[in-house]
């Protein structure tokens, strides 16, 4: 018998690197009159600036810029960050609860004495870590959570915490439940494959043939991925970056305020780079979510401009898949409500993207990415006490009264239950203010809210009859100015501010 003789890798060596010279955090707020900066400097590894975006997005701040660069095995990374009132980051619980949780271990986590300084869990108050997590993908139908919903409680499975989006005819959903009786996951085999089915069976009604839909329970596990994040794999995996066209194919030509999103990709040969141009309203997570995308379809980040001002935001982005990646952020005079991305990029096996149809599938997840968490349709605030069969109930009348919900986002906080709805009418329109008082009444009119805050975005006939949310739009026009030019006159002066960085 020949023996095949194979070397010996510690598991730890891994991390090593990161171990020897952790992550070091500075947080600046002298440097700029408006905002806070965050300063950062560490060892690299693919996925590390998702990481740190999550950080601090999970913290509800905003980043209105981002300085980011990367050499070989190691990058530095500044964030220009506010509350969400626009306001620096002052307080001294929050600014330690930063520099902690940007410089620990993934493995360790963040400790609970850290957690107790800051007075709030750090999570999405969707999320709820200790149950059992309902993970649901397929076509798009009106009141299909309501129908998932009351199943589950006839299951008798308590919900906790739930969030659902809805793109192009296609729908995710991450639902947390609990047992109803014992409290806590669902740990029965047999308990846990008889909800499945059950929910299998929900889910298949009225799918056609080949449709892709899916229904899987997993109970809780150390290190498990971002709820938010899984959503946009959970979306990419039921392919709703297809329906998704640039301006190429619609002709439809950019315009200097057109709000739609334009995405273009070039070539960089005498940097070795694919250059992807975004430009798009701008709006909280954005950042967070185009990097989901580059990320999980295996891109990598060499350097970047994210810049953003009024209500639109630029991004520019240089990335590249191997090992060696990093990527910088530089500030650019924008249009006033736009954001322009631009981002210089690689695949993971090292090559640029070279052929149409690579090009043309990454300008489609990117639209789709960030169009999964633009909210069509009326928000209704849901504040209440929490109980079993709560979430069954209040969908259900939303389907008896001809709403659609287009996104839901649902958690608890302490014996409350608190989320939001996004409603339009059974074709994808805004609804009529009377069916809202109707359904509001029937609920309760002080346990359902309407936002009165603008947040409905109208669709256009031609995308009306396809999907109940919007198709962004891709732009093939080159930018006026590039970017990347920028980058590297400024790199000297961007390497030098973090000449003082302590952690």
């Amino acid at each position: 018998m020949e023996i095949a003789y194979q070397p010996y890798i510690d598991p730890e060596f891994e991390s090593l690197l990161e171990r020897i010279y952790p992550p070091r955090v500075c947080i600046d707020n002298d440097a700029c009159q408006d905002c806070t900066l965050v300063k950062v400097d560490s060892a690299n590894k693919h996925g590390i600036l998702l990481e740190m975006v999550q950080v601090l997005t999970d913290l509800d701040l905003v980043i209105s810029k981002s300085y980011i660069s990367s050499d070989g095995v190691w990058f530095m990374d500044v964030f220009h960050v506010t509350d969400q009132l626009g306001i620096k980051i002052t307080d001294e619980s929050l600014i330690l609860y930063i520099q902690q949780a940007l410089c620990a271990s993934r493995k360790e986590g963040i400790s609970k004495e850290l957690q107790n300084c800051l007075k709030r869990e750090v999570r999405p108050p969707h999320v709820s870590m200790g149950h059992t997590a309902l993970e649901i993908t397929g076509t798009d139908r009106p009141g299909l959570l309501s129908e998932i919903s009351a199943v589950l409680t006839q299951l008798e499975c308590n919900v906790t915490a739930a969030v659902a989006w809805t793109h192009n005819t296609r729908a995710a959903s991450i639902i947390y439940v609990e047992d109803k009786l014992r409290g806590g996951p669902i740990t029965d085999l047999k308990r846990l494959a008889h909800v499945e089915e059950q929910l299998e069976n929900v889910v298949d009604a009225r799918h056609r043939v080949g449709e892709k839909r899916s229904v899987r329970l997993t109970t809780p596990v150390a290190g498990q991925t971002h709820t938010e994040r899984r959503l946009h794999q959970l979306m990419y995996a039921n392919m709703d970056y297809e329906p998704c066209r640039g301006c190429t194919e619609t002709g439809v030509a950019h315009r200097r305020h057109c709000t739609k999103i334009h995405v273009s990709i070039e070539s960089c040969k005498e940097k070795g780079y694919s250059v992807v141009n975004m430009r798009s309203r701008d709006r909280p997570k954005l950042l967070f979510d185009t990097l989901c995308a580059l990320t999980d379809m295996q891109y990598v980040v060499f350097h970047a401009a994210v810049s953003s001002r009024g209500t639109m935001a630029d991004q520019v982005w240089y990335m590249n898949s191997t090992e060696k990646d990093y990527a910088r952020t530089i500030t650019a005079k924008t249009e006033n409500w736009k954001s322009l991305q631009e981002y210089f990029i690689r695949h993971k096996d090292g090559f640029t993207l070279d052929t149409e149809c690579e090009r043309h599938k990454l300008t489609q997840c990117l639209i789709a990415a960030v169009e999964r968490r633009v909210s069509h349709g009326l928000r209704l605030d849901l504040c209440t006490h929490n109980r079993v069969g709560l979430l069954s109930d209040v969908t259900r009348v939303f389907r008896e009264s001809g709403l659609s919900i287009s996104r839901a986002e649902i958690g608890t906080q302490g014996d409350r239950a608190v989320g939001s709805f996004y409603v339009t009418d059974a074709s994808g329109d805004e609804v009529n203010p009377q069916t809202i008082e109707l359904v509001r009444k029937e609920i309760g009119g002080s346990i359902l809210v309407v936002n009165k805050s603008p947040g409905w975005t109208p669709r256009t006939p031609s995308t009306r009859n396809i999907s109940r949310s919007s198709s962004g739009s891709v732009g093939e026009d080159k930018p006026r100015f590039s970017l990347g030019s920028l980058f590297w006159s400024q790199l000297e002066r961007l390497s030098n501010n973090f000449g003082s960085i302590r952690s």
